[in-house]
């Protein structure tokens, strides 16, 4: 089995409560997923999450061709991590680690992805083809969701 590993890191102009507060609700998960994976919750959640807290997702990548995917929130610290792992969907394995961290100005917000591919040879195969690009493309996307709804942080001067 192949793991791979994507890490992102983004800088935003907030305290670490208001962080705190978009990323613990379930329902802003589609504010920072592109539109087309057209994400719904189906089953009913609270508004904020806890551990242990099961989430079924129905989105898709490809207009037409749903799927569910099944997600468990294993640890939550709050207000500073917390990490989502796939119980049931497209991939193997899927173990996403959010953490917040408080800096000068703002915070920081750091992503640290785990997954393997299901489907063997065709699974590695997609990987190359698409998978990766799609995912990248998901955490552009997020980046760029996040600075449209907190804004940016001001580089320093040098």
């Amino acid at each position: 089995m192949n793991l791979y590993h994507i890490f992102r890191r983004q800088r935003l102009p907030i305290d670490i409560d208001t962080a705190w507060d978009f990323f613990s609700s379930p329902e802003n998960l589609a504010k920072i997923t592109p539109e087309y994976f057209d994400v719904r919750i189906k089953n009913e959640v609270p508004a904020k999450i806890y551990q242990g807290l099961i989430i079924v997702y129905v989105m898709q990548v490809v207009p037409g061709f749903p799927f569910s995917w099944v997600t468990e929130f294993t640890h939550v610290q709050k207000p500073d991590l917390f990490v989502d792992e796939q119980r049931f969907g497209p991939f193997k394995f899927w173990h996403h680690k959010h953490k917040l961290e408080e800096i000068k100005g703002g915070i920081e917000v750091v992503d640290i992805l785990d997954y393997a591919m299901s489907y063997f040879v065709i699974g590695q195969l997609a990987h190359g083809a698409f998978v990766r690009k799609l995912l990248e493309s998901v955490f552009d996307y997020r980046r760029e969701a996040l600075e449209r709804i907190f804004g940016t942080m001001a580089r320093p001067v040098l």
